[in-house]
């Protein structure tokens, strides 16, 4: 049998920052969930795009060579694959969509912000 999963749920189990969880699967892509604060590191995804769905708090995106993005509760954004960019968070929640193989510092895989991705599916 088939169940829903509670987004809000899930964010209130955890306050770790900039650590992804997995709480779905469509096709070769990942939806992911994941609590933001402060500065992330300046990185590109080569071979795919990201798109960010704003959840809660503040979220900006300074792109490498153009505007930076500000978005607002309910905003998306898609950042072009290739694209050097950098998350700047105040207490955001964001849902976060892209290619199975993505990591999430990018190009930047030696980072000390490297992480694995939580699966979290079917648990909330």
């Amino acid at each position: 049998m088939s169940t829903s999963e509670s987004i809000p749920k899930l964010l209130s189990s955890f306050t770790e920052t900039w650590s992804p969880r997995l709480v779905a699967a469509i096709n070769d892509h990942h939806v992911k969930v994941a609590k933001l604060d402060g500065e992330f590191i300046w990185h590109a995804h080569p071979n795919s795009d990201e798109l960010f769905y704003l959840l809660s708090g503040k979220l900006t995106i300074e792109l490498d060579g153009r505007d930076d993005v500000v978005m607002q509760v309910g905003d998306m954004f898609v950042i072009p694959k290739g694209l050097r960019h950098r998350p700047v968070a105040e207490e955001a929640s964001v849902m976060l969509m892209e290619h199975e193989s993505t990591v999430n510092t990018g190009d930047e895989t030696d980072s000390e912000r490297t992480r694995q991705v939580k699966d979290v599916r079917g648990q909330y």
